[in-house]
């Protein structure tokens, strides 16, 4: 493992920019949704490289943000990095520096604002906000949540309008008191991003005027994760949207990674269901969609005040969404499956020296590669012990070779290539999909392609074994 001292300062160094999305479809203009209302983002990919085969490693919050904030594979839970921090305590010098820790060791300022761990705030306890209990340990600078009238992190985070704060306690029917969706007048501020983004703006402010070292700012937009609430004059750039057809929308036959959408049922639906309701399913998507729009805005403010601080000049800008969601896609509204809804999600990376700026790529290319891409570009040593590769190639030419991607939830795992995906169960199982058919991922044609599944079962196990 390479030394984790410091290295000399230099305030040349160009900044880094980290923009986390939640539950972020790569379903927005400038991935082909010619419907979606997303300016900011889409004026960001105009300016860098936008990655049209972006995979996480894991399809729920905390693994994928393990993945990337570690760069390297992890456990498959939302506690993934809760249980790296009390490894980190028992045993510090086994366990690598994050990608924060690693550049606070090379000399830059680490701030984090918002949801960038899976806890907000980065903090665990009953309500989140427990100090003495880091997720991620001599890191961050300044690790910050301002969870306004929603009173805590874990209010915070399954918020609505006006400081609703989500009761878990369930009715006889299994649900929960709070709407699955909402469109309430008022400013940004009215919803839980639109606090969070003013302290973010306002550290933005304070690592720009710090001349002495580069930044590393993190910042993490909640939405579009559920509930799906955002202000009204989101949902009014639908009002009279016809909304594309959702691809496959019936639940697979044979043993797959399908569940039963849990986390979207828990919430108050009055009783409707999207699967077997095609009008409440276009509602459900038209809510998704102004949470996107809303999350969007929200990005717009960070990019206009990097550019009114005149950092944009020297500044990475990576936006990247955690993972996928499935809106009726096999019968599923959520993540938490290993299919393609569930692993794809958007990643743009922009800098002012790009090469052929606004140009997107086809290659593959995995969460993990983005800690390696960042220490090259920023002129750091790169780790050995990240399990990615850097992305520079990529972003120099766009028609530059990607790789597999590899994915794990519970007791499965995948391998995503060019042309096939293939997902292995703990118990032997095997699922094999060929996405150059029209089918795609609604029929495994792993029975009838024996000689493939153990090719492709090979570099699963050589890589994640």
């Amino acid at each position: 493992m390479l030394s984790s001292s410091a290295i000399i300062a230099d305030e040349s160094r160009p900044n880094v920019l980290l923009v986390c999305v939640d539950d972020l479809r790569p379903e927005l203009r400038c991935f082909g949704a010619e419907y979606i209302h997303s300016p900011n983002i889409d004026r960001l990919a105009s300016q860098g490289r936008r990655f049209a085969r972006h995979y996480v490693q894991s399809p729920t919050c905390g693994a994928s943000r393990y993945a990337l904030l570690t760069g390297t594979y992890g456990g498959s839970s939302n506690n993934a990095l809760f249980e790296r921090a009390k490894s980190l305590l028992e045993n510090p010098g086994r366990i690598s520096p994050s990608m924060p820790a690693w550049f606070r060791q090379n000399g830059y300022t680490t701030v984090s604002v918002g949801k960038v761990s899976h806890h907000p705030g980065g903090r665990g306890g009953d309500r989140w906000d427990k100090s003495s209990v880091l997720e991620l340990p001599d890191s961050w600078d300044r690790h910050l949540l301002t969870p306004g009238p929603w009173q805590d992190p874990r209010g915070w985070m399954h918020g609505l309008a006006n400081g609703e704060i989500r009761n878990d306690e369930t009715r006889e029917d299994g649900t929960i008191s709070m709407h699955v969706m909402q469109s309430t007048e008022g400013p940004d501020s009215i919803y839980p991003d639109g606090v969070s983004i003013d302290e973010a703006l306002r550290q933005m402010d304070l690592v720009t005027a710090e001349k002495e070292k580069p930044f590393f700012l993190a910042v993490g937009i909640l939405r579009p994760h559920l509930p799906f609430g955002a202000p009204a004059k989101y949902l009014q750039h639908y009002a009279d949207t016809e909304m594309p057809p959702t691809a496959h929308p019936q639940k697979p036959k044979g043993k797959t990674t399908w569940h039963k959408s849990g986390e979207f049922y828990k919430y108050d639906r009055g009783g409707r269901d999207p699967n077997t309701d095609a009008e409440y399913a276009i509602e459900v998507r038209k809510h998704y969609a102004a949470c996107v729009s809303y999350a969007d805005a929200q990005v717009g403010k960070l990019m206009d005040r990097l550019r009114t601080t005149g950092a944009d000049k020297n500044t990475i800008v990576v936006l990247w969404g955690d993972h996928g969601w499935h809106l009726g896609e096999h019968a599923i509204w959520g993540k938490h499956a290993l299919f393609e809804e569930s692993l794809h999600s958007p990643l743009i990376i922009s800098y002012p020296e790009i090469a052929q700026g606004g140009e997107p790529t086809n290659a593959m290319v995995e969460t993990l590669d983005i800690f390696p891409t960042l220490c090259e570009l920023t002129g750091l040593p790169t780790p050995d012990f990240v399990d990615g590769v850097s992305l520079k190639p990529i972003l120099d030419d766009p028609k530059s070779a990607g790789h597999p991607a590899f994915s794990y939830f519970r007791s499965a795992k995948t391998i995503r290539t060019e042309t096939h995906r293939l997902i292995r169960h703990k118990n032997g199982h095997v699922e094999l999909y060929d996405h150059g058919s029209a089918a795609k991922e609604t029929e495994n044609i792993a029975s009838e392609n024996s000689l493939l599944v153990e090719t492709l079962s090979n570099q699963l196990d050589a890589r994640l074994d």
